[in-house]
């Protein structure tokens, strides 16, 4: 196996990495509750895939698609993107929901535990923000023999992808991480050496841990 091998946390596995996903997923909703809404919001893929599972009628509605990779599964499953910010950063966000949709009853779609209250921001800046959890996630468990080798090039595609490697693994001061975005970055430790791919996206990713491998 080569020193400098790259491994993708994702749970859906790519050419050219070693796959090491680092979430589950369990579906906790079985119906959603579209009646007082106008427009959906999702912040995930999965929110996306798991809405699609529960009840297809959410293609019916408009989208706020937070992330290119939510944005993407909207329209691979046949959804209309409203408004698409390249990156969840609070203040933007509230900001432009403020300004263009202040007028729209939004059902924001997620999963059991997020990142950032986005409810509870934008209710300080007088913007409504129905929820509903339609599922939940938890760590694959893994052993010592799972650890990567030195030299690796870890790429982390979500905070919980942090969160669930540091859980199963210590830090090796030969690795490398590549993060898909400024929000994720938040969340690694300090003094760990990293770098943010150009897009958030996984391919864009892979493109710069394969650009890194010969440094």
């Amino acid at each position: 196996m080569p020193t400098n091998s790259i491994y993708l946390l994702s749970p859906t596995p790519r050419d050219g990495t070693i796959s090491l996903p680092m979430i589950r997923f369990k579906q906790v909703a079985e119906s959603i509750d579209f009646s007082s809404c106008d427009t959906l919001m999702f912040s995930s893929k999965q929110a996306v895939i798991s809405a699609n599972t529960i009840d297809k009628r959410w293609i019916e509605y408009p989208v706020i698609a937070i992330g290119s990779a939510t944005k993407a599964m909207v329209e691979k499953l046949g959804g209309t993107v409203l408004y698409h910010p390249k990156e969840f950063y609070a203040d933007t966000l509230a900001e432009d929901i403020k300004e263009k949709f202040s007028d729209r009853k939004i059902l924001y779609l997620r999963p059991k535990e997020v990142s950032f209250d986005s409810r509870g921001y934008l209710a300080k800046h007088g913007i409504t923000l129905q929820e509903q959890i339609l599922y939940e996630t938890s760590c694959v468990e893994y052993t010592s023999a799972d650890t990567p080798n030195r030299g690796a090039i870890i790429i982390f595609t979500s905070p919980s992808s942090i969160h669930c490697f540091f859980k199963n693994f210590e830090w090796d001061s030969s690795y490398r991480a590549i993060i898909i975005g400024r929000a994720t970055k938040e969340h690694l430790p300090d003094a760990i050496e990293f770098y943010i791919s150009a897009v958030p996206l996984i391919d864009s990713c892979i493109d710069k841990a394969i650009e890194i491998q010969s440094y």
